[in-house]
């Protein structure tokens, strides 16, 4: 018996790092999974991972930012689960530069990905929550919801070089704190999780040649400069940065049932560095 038997749960960016493991956690707890990555192979091969280890997923792919996902996205759960217990808004990447650098496009895409496309996926779910929560009303149950929005401590503290990534994630915490007062009459724990430095491709020490990821045609300049790692890690209280699968437990945290009289707050998965 998990935890989480029978919940029908979401994830974005789940094909490879940090959503990789949420979803292999939430899986591990019982629910059922749909797995969702920008790249089919990678989206894939994480719901074969969880089918494979008994449990039950379904890949929708795609990039969250485009016309209709998120409608897609809600629907594959209602259609193959009969509904949406758990959203996770994860997927996002950076795309860097100072203020006097930064395009247009770069500002847009970082709000599309990290603001937009959650709002929509939040708007998708609206309806079929606010029916499945009235008939669970009438019927004298009360039945908790969980959506967990990915934020950083760069939208708490700012960060240099990321004026669109960190008001993109600052301006989640107030949609999530809004949903929050909205959705609390459905029994909707509405609640974000703040990333500090947790090593992933995205974070990885830059080495003789910047390693890139690409977005929909973009060649996206990933990584940190291993002085720079070196520094982050001085200033974290625990000593270093986090693993993904340690993040992926703080956003379990807030997906269990343990979590139910929870909602509107952000916390901070940074091994206790407070800037």
């Amino acid at each position: 018996m998990g935890k989480l038997d029978g919940k029908a749960a979401l994830v974005t960016g789940s094909g490879r790092g940090i959503g990789r493991e949420i979803a292999l956690k939430l899986a591990s707890e019982g629910a059922k999974l749909v797995v969702n990555d920008l790249d089919e192979e990678p989206g894939n091969a994480v719901a074969k991972e969880i089918a494979d280890a008994g449990g039950t997923a379904i890949a929708v792919n795609g990039s969250v930012t485009a016309a209709g996902f998120a409608d897609r996205f809600i629907a594959a759960s209602m259609e193959e689960f009969g509904g949406v217990d758990i959203i996770v808004n994860n997927a996002g990447y950076t795309w860097d530069a100072t203020i006097q650098k930064m395009t247009d496009e770069q500002f847009q895409a970082m709000l599309d990905v990290h603001l937009v496309a959650p709002f929509r996926i939040l708007r998708a779910a609206a309806e079929p929550i606010r029916v499945m929560a009235k008939k669970e009303a009438q019927e004298g149950r009360e039945v908790f919801r969980k959506v967990v929005n990915i934020s950083s401590i760069a939208g708490l503290y700012g960060n240099a070089g990321q004026v669109s990534y960190s008001s993109a994630k600052a301006s989640l915490i107030g949609m999530t704190r809004t949903l929050c007062k909205e959705w609390g009459r459905y029994k909707v724990n509405v609640n974000c999780v703040a990333f500090g430095l947790i090593r992933t491709r995205l974070t990885q020490a830059i080495e003789d040649k910047q390693a890139t990821i690409d977005v929909e045609g973009r060649e996206i300049k990933v990584g940190v400069q291993p002085q720079l790692l070196q520094t982050m890690d001085a200033m974290i209280p625990l000593g270093r940065g986090g693993t993904p699968e340690e993040a992926a437990g703080a956003v379990y945290l807030f997906c269990t049932p343990e979590s139910n009289y929870i909602s509107g707050q952000v916390v901070v998965c940074g091994g206790g560095i407070l800037i």
